[in-house]
């Protein structure tokens, strides 16, 4: 009888195993706006993920892992305080998510319009991001009515992804961390301390090439470059 392979150790904080920590790359970065990250199960332990980074470097955030929520423990997630604060004035959830062409095999209602106002107090809003593929975040949006009740907020005029480690189908396709720092940047102009992002995406990007063919990642920054 072969005996198992010994389960390689992991670090408590980031889940990954120790080899390729995430920690050493985390940017503590302060935000007015509070970030809700909901992970699909299968990017859970995706090597390349990059949620579970934003997570550690957004103090005000939380990470739920799951593909259909149940209808309380989504509103739980999107309405309950965080802070005292939240309790005085309820927080807007914010969907983060660009507009959804017609599926007959999933319809959807037609998002409403984001109030006008609540760009002007970011310290109200929790930012809702959908972590996954875009066939597996559809799937998450389409699975949770709560979801589609939410207004949305669409990124425009961004620029390419820097994200050489894992493919996009478009430049304009962003990595999780990188969609959310760009959001960040809109709804927080005045943050200077949300470019830290960028400096902990630029950090986990290189310890990762210590793990991939020098071949396979030169030939993924030359056609990012």
């Amino acid at each position: 009888m072969t005996a198992s392979p010994p389960r390689r150790s992991r670090c408590p904080r980031c889940l990954r195993p120790d080899a390729t920590c995430l920690c050493p790359a985390v940017r503590s970065v302060a935000s007015q706006v509070q970030v809700l990250i909901l992970m699909h199960p299968q990017e859970e332990h995706q090597a390349k993920g990059t949620a579970r980074l934003l997570h550690l470097c957004l103090p005000a955030s939380r990470l739920a892992v799951g593909e259909t929520f149940a209808a309380q423990e989504l509103a739980r997630l999107l309405q309950e305080p965080w802070c005292d604060a939240d309790a005085r004035a309820p927080r807007h959830a914010l969907l983060l998510y660009p507009p959804t062409p017609p599926d007959a095999q999933r319809p959807m209602p037609t998002p409403p319009p984001m109030p006008a106002d609540w760009l002007s107090a970011p310290e109200r809003l929790r930012l809702v991001l959908l972590d996954g593929t875009w066939r597996k975040s559809r799937k998450m949006l389409w699975a949770n009515p709560l979801l589609q009740a939410l207004p949305r907020l669409a990124l425009h005029h961004v620029p390419a992804s820097r994200y050489a480690i894992r493919k996009a189908h478009a430049p304009h396709q962003l990595s999780t961390l990188e969609a959310t720092q760009q959001a960040l940047r809109h709804l927080e102009s005045a943050n200077a301390g949300i470019a830290a992002l960028g400096a902990a995406m630029q950090d986990f990007m290189a310890r990762q090439q210590a793990y991939w063919p020098a071949a396979h990642w030169t030939m993924l920054n030359a056609t990012d470059s």
